[in-house]
């Protein structure tokens, strides 16, 4: 009974709720967006949000903070599509992508861990570098004409549902059970939530954390190579603003902020609702325009929401303390009267 109380308070089944309500309040407005093939088609087309939401998950569970991944996956794409376009094999085109994430992840790592570099600060000038490369390695033109064999790769499915979403799909269930169930995949975690008592028993809170970078911005790669196949293009701005995208699906998805708490499970939930926005705008017969508005305006409430119950739960926490001494304090004095 306990197990199943813990399970229904936990982050996550809270995210599962937020996403069920949302889609049974906007298909009580508009019945259609209830239909097997919208609800399909919400799922398979967060599969881009959903693998820069789990990345960046990483850094944001370790208490830092990536925002050079929509250039990362700009970059990714850019490389990838020229290669494919020019008839280089796959395997080359998807290593060079990869390659890019791991190179731009250890550069934001190492600047965050060994230069002291606020990550925010960091990433944002790497976000402004690798935006620059992408615009000079693309000449600032559009990169098209790709094979059709693979913009075919990413509508394969089986059944209803995208290759590429079901890949996704068991890549965060494998994550998460990593992250939670392994003594390696816990040190994120504890990273993020008491760099202090990590550093006391033996974690290594520097590489942790560098590998927390290292793995956003190869799965930032991996979403450009799945953006690539989706869209069948690449311009210069591609993956532009998807940063706020993917922070919003990880705060959406109970990740805090602060660090230490929230999993890739949730993450990948809030990419369904940041993904979804725009389809449910349009059922609403709202403006699309407004999908940036309501991000922003999401992001801001859950923080503030987020911040207000951890602020509630250090005072807490701070009262129990106060009673525990106070009650010991009673129960000496109580004693000593009585000797």
């Amino acid at each position: 009974m306990s197990n199943l109380k813990k399970i229904l308070k936990s982050r996550e089944i809270s995210s599962l709720a937020f996403v069920v309500f949302l889609f049974l309040g906007v298909g009580a407005v508009n019945p259609e967006f209830l239909s097997v093939k919208n609800i399909m088609l919400c799922l398979n087309g967060s599969v881009v949000f959903t693998m820069l939401a789990v990345g960046i998950a990483f850094v944001i569970i370790t208490g830092e903070i990536d925002v050079s991944v929509g250039a990362t996956l700009g970059l990714s794409a850019a490389v990838s599509a020229t290669l494919i376009r020019d008839g280089a094999s796959w395997v080359l085109a998807i290593s060079a992508a990869l390659a890019v994430g791991l190179v731009i992840g250890l550069i934001n790592g190492l600047g965050v861990v060994v230069l002291k570099i606020p990550s925010i600060i960091m990433t944002l000038g790497v976000n402004g570098v690798v935006r620059g490369l992408c615009y000079v390695y693309t000449n600032g033109k559009w990169v098209e004409n790709l094979p059709f064999e693979f913009k075919a790769l990413s509508q394969a499915t089986v059944g209803n549902m995208t290759w590429f979403y079901l890949c996704a799909l068991v890549l965060t269930i494998v994550i998460y059970v990593l992250l939670t169930r392994t003594k390696r995949g816990r040190y994120f975690a504890a990273v993020g939530d008491n760099e202090g008592g990590a550093t006391l028993i033996g974690i290594p809170v520097g590489t942790t954390r560098i590998l927390g970078f290292v793995l956003c911005a190869v799965f930032s790669a991996v979403a450009g190579l799945m953006y690539v196949s989706r869209i069948g293009f690449v311009t210069p701005t591609a993956g532009n603003g998807y940063e706020m995208k993917a922070i919003a699906a990880c705060v959406l998805g109970g990740v805090s902020l602060a660090g230490g708490i929230g999993s890739v499970i949730g993450a990948a939930l809030g990419a369904i609702i940041m993904a979804s926005i725009g389809r449910i705008l349009v059922f609403l017969q709202f403006s699309s325009d407004l999908d940036n508005t309501i991000t922003g305006i999401l992001l801001i409430t859950i923080v503030v929401v987020d911040a207000l119950l951890q602020h509630r739960a250090v005072e807490k926490a701070r009262r129990e303390r106060l009673t525990a001494k106070t009650a010991g304090s009673v129960n000496t004095e109580g004693g000593g009267q009585h000797a």
